[in-house]
């Protein structure tokens, strides 16, 4: 089932054994589940097409905002040196880079909170009015830090903005990530759920791409006054407009398609104690779920804010590099994650999201140290050789994550779960990568901290993988099949009537 007529599919007539023994093994329990307690084959209304025009519709809004903020994401993280001289100028250098990134840090803080408030009112009211709401916050944040007076001028107010901007970034954020991967994942097909939905963590890797390509050019192309003065303003103000394009984006959305379908059954009862005590319910009825979700998250958000967000610093404080070539060379990486992440998330949907997350996991184990020594080289195509292969590792987490991570709960608590789940591992583990890790080399001494840190979280990942139900091309917990065409729901139809037949005659046997 990895492509609309491939593999496994029932011919036009819906007969054959060989279509029954080519399903994945976890969709035919789900099927099986399913046709169990229907007590009968699907028909046309037991299952949803989704139109083309509003499935790109969808996955391109929820893109463009995890677009917009990562783009902020990469400005901060490469400015983080001359935002460290602008609002901490008092400090040593060290001090002012630690004190940069706790101001990114404590943006991390307030993002539980905002899982807690987003995630419920999404479940409720829609994940559409959500989301556009976050949009329009988390511009307004960014817009904001580009306006507020240096140190210079206003004193000990200078950062005490910067820190309200950032939580409002991080607020606002705390319902982003969560509603946009339960959007996509809503809206998609599931036979190509991985593809699809690797498509918001491509606007993730462009937007930092963008960000820092932005923050590259203005460092050649400025003086180092210049950029302390005003140059460093200029990509936080471009995130005004960016807020606008996303905002009437998002307006023109309608609700997904599981939302808006009566709740089967089997969940209308947790609907209606979820209106009430939803929190509960999910940390007494999806602990297990959590637990998966948390130990995905470490693994791929300590990988992430490692590579994006320390590793800039890294190269000009620890190794002493320019700020233009470590600039370019983590652009690079960005760049190679670009390229590769929506075809691993196809190969997601045919191999499956675990062997693509446990590979991984192991290497990050094997490769972390290896990494970090080819970066810390002397010329320049060891370190992008190093790069790149920290680059590949976090494109092959950041690929599935999107399809993944919603699979593990109904729709009635999807977007208050991911909330929760999501948010509370970034922010104890994926926000204060970055500060944690500059702390650790500061205090130590040892400049190979950073690939430690690593192993440790590759080694949480692997556990956690073996943990994780299989959920390639199986349909979301709570909500109908999905299908891209009505040519797919024929099939799908056939292949049910297959094997519920086969169904019966193994009852009858036994």
């Amino acid at each position: 089932m990895a492509d609309a007529s491939t593999d496994g599919q029932p011919g036009p007539d819906g007969s054959g054994k060989s279509e029954i023994a080519g399903l994945p093994a976890q969709v035919r329990q789900d099927l099986t589940r399913r046709l169990k307690r229907n007590k009968r084959p699907f028909r046309d209304d037991d299952v949803q097409v989704v139109e083309p025009p509003l499935l790109r519709r969808a996955v391109g809004a929820s893109a463009l905002g995890n677009c917009m903020e990562w783009f902020d994401f990469g400005v901060y993280s490469y400015l983080a040196a001359t935002l460290g001289k602008v609002f901490f100028p008092g400090a040593s250098p060290a001090a002012q880079v630690i004190s940069s990134f706790a101001t990114f840090a404590a943006a991390f803080v307030v993002r539980p909170l905002g899982g807690l408030v987003f995630g419920p009112l999404g479940d409720r009211l829609g994940r559409q009015k959500v989301l556009a709401t976050t949009m329009i916050m988390m511009a307004a944040g960014t817009f904001a830090i580009g306006l507020i007076p240096s140190y210079a001028t206003i004193g000990i107010a200078a950062p005490v903005l910067l820190l309200l901007a950032r939580m409002v970034q991080g607020f606002s954020t705390g319902g982003e990530y969560g509603g946009a991967t339960t959007f996509v994942a809503e809206y998609s097909p599931d036979r190509r759920r991985g593809f699809l939905s690797s498509w918001l963590d491509f606007g993730t890797f462009v937007g930092y791409a963008l960000g820092s390509a932005l923050v590259t050019a203005l460092n050649l192309a400025l003086s180092d006054a210049k950029m302390l003065s005003w140059g460093w303003r200029v990509p936080f103000l471009i995130a005004g407009p960016l807020g606008v394009i996303g905002l009437y984006m998002r307006l023109k959305l309608e609700e997904s398609p599981a939302f808006q379908q009566q709740l089967d059954e089997h969940e209308q009862s947790l609907a209606k104690e979820s209106a009430g005590t939803e929190f509960r319910t999910i940390v007494r009825e999806h602990w297990r779920a959590l637990l998966i979700c948390m130990g995905l998250v470490l693994l791929y958000n300590v990988t992430n804010y490692m590579v994006t967000g320390f590793l800039p610093t890294y190269q000009t404080e620890t190794l002493g590099r320019s700020s233009s070539s470590a600039d370019v060379l983590v652009l690079v990486g960005m760049v190679w994650i670009v390229v590769l992440i929506t075809f691993l998330g196809r190969l997601s949907d045919r191999v499956g999201r675990r062997p693509l997350y446990g590979y991984a996991a192991a290497g990050m184990i094997l490769l972390a140290v290896p990494s970090f020594a080819l970066i810390k080289a002397d010329g320049t195509w060891l370190p992008i050789l190093g790069v790149l292969i920290l680059s590949t590792l976090l494109a092959c987490f950041a690929a599935p994550s999107a399809a993944t991570l919603p699979a593990l709960f109904p729709t009635a608590v999807r977007y208050a779960a991911m909330g929760i789940g999501f948010n509370f591992a970034v922010a104890a583990f994926g926000g204060t990568t970055p500060l944690v890790t500059e702390a650790l080399v500061s205090l130590t001494g040892n400049d190979m901290m950073p690939a430690y840190y690593l192993m440790a979280a590759g080694a949480i990942g692997l556990l956690t993988v073996r943990h994780l139900p299989e959920s390639a091309q199986v349909s979301l917990r709570g909500s109908q099949p999905m299908v891209g065409s009505k040519k797919e729901r024929r099939e799908l139809i056939a292949t049910s009537r297959e094997l519920y037949r086969s169904g019966r005659e193994m009852s009858g046997r036994h």
